[in-house]
């Protein structure tokens, strides 16, 4: 009997032994391959690089502004390396390092005199590093270089917006809109800067300009928000509902209907229109957590929890943005 028990174990046992072979040898293929993977990634660290293409690549792929730097900086007293080339490597060290970034620039500068492209690099750098002075002098360069570009004309407004002068913001973007009349985003913002500077009249003539050039529905969008900076709520949301009549899938309507509504008193209406902005933009938190603030500030707080789970489940990357719009309580 004892026999019988162990015969079919050693029949097995063979059958058993191809298997774990098999079984051992598509591991040791599997790690070649991906030791042959892993040494093609490395053999471009490893080979001779005279090529500023060849720096631009790995630092593209390098997420630490250290490592950028040591990669980038040379490039400065790089033969071969072009204007394009350091105004590339200073854009990829203007957040972490934007003193190199700075060097880089004037590198390209002095490779590449009359580029207002190099112009407008230099200011955003200097802005970042808080030389008004250097600022103004790559604007006045840039203008120079091409004086119906409106390009520079658009950055010193964004300068001003940011600083609070929104009259002296609106001044530079007419100065931009003269050049580029044709051009939709600069009459936009155009015509809300000049809502934000109190002057409603001419921000209508503006979106006047733009029939044509603009979808409708976002015409009518911006006409109902220099309504609703003027104070005239009601014809602002009559417009809106124009707008999501004229577009049904805007989302941008409905999400500033629902504000409007919200201004109104109208709690349920704003509720309803944020939802369908929502689903209309599902990638976008913004108008869930409009609707949470709303919701915290009518006192709703059972409805302000759902929606907060409803954040928190779609958008768990955002947390410091839920924190601030949806901090129930």
């Amino acid at each position: 009997m004892e026999a019988e028990r162990q015969q079919p174990l050693t029949e097995e046992a063979p059958a058993m032994k191809r298997r774990r072979w098999w079984a051992d040898q598509g591991l040791r293929g599997m790690l070649v391959v991906c030791g042959v993977a892993f040494l093609i990634h490395l053999i471009p660290l490893f080979l001779p690089r005279n090529m500023p293409e060849q720096e631009l690549s790995i630092a593209r792929a390098t997420p630490l502004s250290e490592q950028r730097v040591r990669l980038l900086l040379p490039l400065r007293e790089h033969p071969k390396a072009t204007a394009a080339e350091l105004r590339e490597a200073a854009e990829l060290l203007l957040d972490g390092a934007p003193a190199e970034a700075h060097e880089l620039a004037l590198a390209a500068e002095r490779r590449e005199p009359e580029a207002m492209e190099t112009q407008l690099l230099l200011a955003r750098v200097c802005e970042v590093e808080r030389m008004e002075r250097c600022v103004r002098t790559a604007l006045e360069r840039a203008n120079q270089l091409a004086p119906t570009d409106a390009r520079p004309d658009v950055f010193r407004a964004e300068l001003r917006e940011r600083g609070g002068d929104t009259v002296g913001a609106s001044e530079a973007m007419k100065a931009a809109f003269g050049k580029a009349p044709g051009e939709p985003l600069i009459g936009l913002r155009y015509a809300r800067l000049l809502s934000a500077a109190q002057r409603p009249s001419e921000a209508f003539a503006v979106l006047t300009t733009l029939r044509g050039k603009v979808p409708l529905a976002r015409l009518l969008v911006e006409q109902a928000l220099v309504l609703r900076a003027a104070g005239q709520g009601e014809e602002a949301v009559a417009v809106l509902r124009k707008a999501t009549l004229e577009d049904p899938r805007l989302s941008l309507a409905h999400f500033e209907l629902g504000l409007a509504l919200f201004r109104l008193g109208d709690v349920d209406g704003a509720q309803e229109a944020l939802r369908q902005a929502d689903r209309l933009d599902l990638g976008s938190p913004r108008a869930l957590a409009a609707l949470c603030a709303m919701q915290l500030e009518a006192r709703r707080i059972d409805d302000a929890r759902l929606t907060r789970m409803d954040l928190e489940r779609r958008f768990s990357g955002r947390m410091e943005l839920i924190r601030q719009s949806c901090s129930v309580p």
